[in-house]
């Protein structure tokens, strides 16, 4: 699991396209070895995706983790939403760019590691985080999207039950307004709303 949160050029290649529908919307999704998810979209990120846009949320968006890029490109297809996607891993980032050149969508993509490089404030930021760093990371993640967000922006990530969901959702009370959203098959949807 540790080659999504490292650069490892070493890693053969195995790019794969996978036809995808998100709200009745079709969508084409190229993905790798050595990304996330490479077998098409996963259960979780659809869960959250399927929230996120029940209702026609738009503004600044930031997809933290993007992989290879179906929460940013879904939201900037169906959504009025400006978004910004980042990875720490350049595969994923050039999966994303191929992406939203096939999907026909207009986002910014860039390399980040944690928020090192972001500079705005976002309405949302949006995420599938990489539970596998460890409770540390993921909480710096969490916790450290609060000075990301606008004044009543929104942090929404989806995590399982066997992951820690309901623990993770009541210590993030300490810093947002917590809301468990949704919950299909273990994966709970958590939206926490900037104090």
């Amino acid at each position: 699991m540790a080659h999504y949160f490292e650069n490892d050029d070493t890693l053969r290649r195995n790019e794969m396209k996978h036809l995808v529908q998100i709200k009745g919307h079709d969508f084409s999704f190229w993905t790798d070895s050595g990304v996330f998810s490479k077998k098409g979209l996963d259960f979780g990120t659809r869960t959250l995706l399927d929230a996120f846009l029940e209702e026609n949320r738009s503004g600044n968006v930031l997809d933290f983790g993007c992989g290879y890029g179906p929460i940013g490109i879904a939201i900037s297809a169906l959504t009025d939403s400006i978004v910004t996607m980042i990875d720490i891993n350049q595969r994923s980032i050039e999966m994303a760019k191929k992406n939203a050149i096939q999907n026909n969508v207009s986002v910014t993509i860039k390399e980040s590691n944690f928020y090192e490089n972001i500079e705005s404030t976002y309405d949302y930021i949006v995420t599938n985080p990489p539970i596998r760093v460890g409770k540390e990371s993921l909480y710096h993640i969490l916790i450290n999207a609060k000075d990301y967000l606008n004044d009543g922006g929104e942090l929404w990530f989806v995590i399982h039950k066997d992951q820690g969901a309901k623990t993770t959702a009541r210590d993030m009370e300490t810093y947002y307004h917590v809301e468990i959203v949704t919950k299909n098959k273990g994966f709970y949807i958590i939206r926490c709303k900037k104090k």
